[in-house]
C-alpha cells in the first residue's frame, strides 16, 4: 500500500509512505514526476539505493514496517528524507573523503551504494540514530555572465 499526501509546493513537503518492498517502480514514478527529465535516470538509480536500503537493511523487508520519503524543491535544491523503521544505521564514512573509499576490496555489493549515494547527490547525510536520511541535489544553475574581460 502507498500513501501519499501533499504535493511539494514551495517550501511544503510532500510524503510518500509505504510497506517494505522492493517492487519500488511506482514509488520512483511518483518521486521523479516532477524531476527536469535530464535529471531522471541519475536521481532514479540513487533514490532506488536509498529505498531497497531503507526496505531491505533498515526495515528487513518486514511488510508491517513503513518507509516514508518527504520531498520538496527548497530554493533550487531537490530533498528527499527518506527514514525507515529499523535500529539503525551508522555509517563510518566522512561525507568529506573520496566517495570511491566506500567501494569494496573485493567483488561483493556491500558498500556500492555509498559510493552511489555520494557520487549522485550533492549532500548526503544520516541523522544521529541513522534511521533517517537526507539527500540533496541542486538544480544546474543557468549559465551566467562572466564578469571578467
Amino acid at each position: 500500500m502507498i500513501t501519499i499526501s501533499l504535493r511539494p509546493v514551495g517550501r511544503n513537503w510532500g510524503t510518500i509512505s509505504f510497506a517494505s518492498t522492493l517492487y519500488l517502480c511506482p514509488i520512483l514514478d511518483l518521486l521523479l514526476a516532477e524531476i527536469p527529465a535530464k535529471m531522471q535516470a541519475e536521481l532514479r538509480l540513487g533514490l532506488q539505493e536509498a529505498l531497497v536500503n531503507a526496505a531491505k537493511h533498515g526495515n528487513n523487508l518486514d511488510p508491517s514496517k513503513t518507509v516514508v520519503v518527504r520531498f520538496s524543491l527548497i530554493d533550487n535544491q531537490y530533498w528527499w528524507v527518506i527514514s525507515d523503521q529499523g535500529s539503525g544505521f551508522h555509517p563510518t564514512c566522512n561525507c568529506d573523503t573520496d566517495p570511491t573509499e566506500f567501494l569494496p576490496p573485493d567483488e561483493s555489493e556491500n558498500g556500492r551504494g555509498m559510493s552511489i549515494l555520494h557520487q549522485i547527490f550533492d549532500q548526503v547525510e544520516w541523522n544521529r540514530k541513522g534511521t533517517e536520511l537526507r539527500l540533496c541535489k541542486q538544480l544546474e544553475n543557468r549559465s551566467r555572465l562572466s564578469l571578467k574581460r
